[in-house]
């Protein structure tokens, strides 16, 4: 139930102001809040948590705990510099009317983004990883549906760069004290 929480309230977190919310906000704006792109944008989310949360309970069932460890901490800092990153994102000129093309654009800048490297770092972790990839799912599900409904103008309106900033610091720190605690630990 841990990982369950943390991952649903870390993903939402770090998925607000985003380039995923702010593309479905976009695409919100110019296409219209069709429940087929809400959809779209949900089932991404989904997608992309259920991916890394595979992916990093696979990598760690591989490695030793020490190692799985390391692996959390450069997962973690591996966010915190996605999140630094300023979001500039251009806006459509021709938007496609074609959900499955917005779905494989979403899919595809979800599975690098910062939210999406917590799920693994989270599932590499926990010791179920099933819960973590749900949490992780249910936060960005949150997070495409707010920008959804709020749209581009409203996001604007947000301090959500210096929200990224503090949870870029937050999770390097995080990745630190994890790196340190493998690396000189005693087994």
């Amino acid at each position: 139930m841990d990982g369950f929480l943390l991952a649903l309230l870390l993903v939402f977190a770090l998925a607000c102001g985003g380039r995923d919310q702010r593309m479905v906000a976009q695409w919100a704006d110019t296409l219209g809040q069709s429940m087929q792109l809400l959809t779209v944008a949900v089932l991404s989310a989904c997608v992309s948590a259920g991916v890394m949360a595979y992916v990093g309970a696979e990598f760690a069932a591989m490695l030793p705990r020490k190692a799985a460890q390391m692996l959390v901490a450069f997962a973690l800092a591996i966010a915190a510099a996605e999140l630094a990153l300023p979001v500039r994102q251009k806006p459509a000129k021709e938007p496609t009317r074609s959900l499955a093309a917005l779905g494989i654009v979403l899919l595809a800048r979800q599975i690098g983004d910062g939210a999406r490297f917590a799920v693994f770092a989270l599932a590499a972790w926990a010791a179920l990883p099933l819960t973590a990839g749900l949490g992780g799912a249910l936060g960005g599900a949150a997070a495409v549906s707010l920008g959804w409904g709020a749209g581009s103008a409203a996001l604007a309106r947000l301090p959500l760069r210096a929200i990224r900033l503090a949870l870029a610091l937050c999770l390097g720190i995080a990745a630190l004290f994890i790196g340190m605690d493998a690396r000189f630990a005693a087994s």
